[in-house]
């Protein structure tokens, strides 16, 4: 991913665009509610694509840090083919900054989009039938590996993951973004956590946990 420095996001470029322009022809045409609800949607995108710098705090090797701003609203213990391991929900919200930043330093193995409903996170239908990316990180070196799930709620706009199969990115590098969703953690049985539910999330700067050097199997 092209590194963005600037405030706002370049995935919300064109809604702050066009919202600029439908804000200059209400003017011109003296249409004054429009004009006024064109000036609150500049101000809605300008807060929902805000890109805020992020300070790369310096944590031991093996940590994992959140790759979305959010809550963390439940921790699971899971078996998969006698694989124990845990699942850790992030719940984000439009309060919440949307850009999705790398957990730890890895090569992304592999990326899966796909596309699909908006359902309200209540719906029993959204866990299926909502938008949603996966992706997998994976540590040649030590062979840890991490899957991130990326699913949409009620949101505006899609999930955009700006990152390709084999990329090594940096703990904290940029990838995408996604406005309004829930982030899914599976975490190997080798993993401490850090957090509890209820916990509140900055991406890039709040430490999740760390890989153990427990074996593999």
């Amino acid at each position: 991913m092209k590194n963005n420095l600037l405030p706002i996001a370049k995935e919300g470029w064109n809604y702050v665009i066009g919202s600029v322009i439908a804000f200059v022809v209400f003017a011109l045409l003296d249409f004054d509610f429009l004009e006024f609800f064109s000036f609150l949607a500049i101000l809605f995108f300008l807060f929902v694509f805000r890109n805020p710098e992020r300070e790369h705090l310096l944590y031991q090797e093996e940590s994992v840090v959140a790759p979305i701003d959010g809550t963390v609203s439940s921790i699971e213990e899971i078996v998969d083919d006698g694989y124990i391991g845990y699942k850790v929900v992030i719940e984000s919200s439009y309060f919440n900054v949307g850009l999705l930043r790398a957990p730890f330093t890895a090569t992304l193995e592999n990326v899966v989009n796909k596309k699909g409903a908006r359902l309200s996170g209540l719906s029993p239908l959204s866990e299926t039938l909502n938008e949603q990316a996966e992706l997998l990180f994976s540590d040649k070196k030590s062979l840890n590996k991490l899957r991130i799930i990326h699913r949409l709620k009620q949101s505006f706009a899609p999930i955009n993951v700006d990152a390709t199969a084999n990329q090594t990115m940096m703990q904290g590098t940029r990838y995408g973004l996604m406005v309004n969703g829930t982030t899914t953690l599976c975490l190997p049985k080798n993993f401490r956590l850090n957090v509890s539910i209820g916990s509140e999330l900055v991406a890039s700067e709040t430490l999740i946990g760390y890989f153990t050097s427990e074996p593999k199997k």
